[in-house]
């Protein structure tokens, strides 16, 4: 265990950080999963956008790397747009 008062406060930061961080992964994979799931073109096409928005934001707070947020969200596209075909 650290023994500075810094590195004690360091440990305490990193500790908040990491739940908070898990809470906001764990939300979108939720929702992706969710995304995934649904067969109704419509509400599907009505998710996307804001599971996208929460991939950007897991972007922006630095928890996944911007490569993978390109690739989820092409393929989530790609899901949606199959199901649009599908529908018409």
């Amino acid at each position: 265990m650290a023994n500075h008062k810094s590195a004690l406060k360091r440990v305490r930061q990193t500790e908040k950080r990491r739940l908070h961080n898990r809470y906001y992964y764990k939300t979108a994979r939720n929702a992706v999963k969710k995304l995934r799931s649904i067969t109704n073109s419509a509400e599907a096409s009505e998710l996307l956008a804001s599971v996208i928005s929460m991939v950007d934001k897991l972007v922006k707070r630095g928890i996944i790397h911007k490569n993978k947020s390109s690739n989820l969200k092409s393929k989530l596209t790609k899901h949606v747009n199959k199901l649009k075909a599908a529908a018409s």
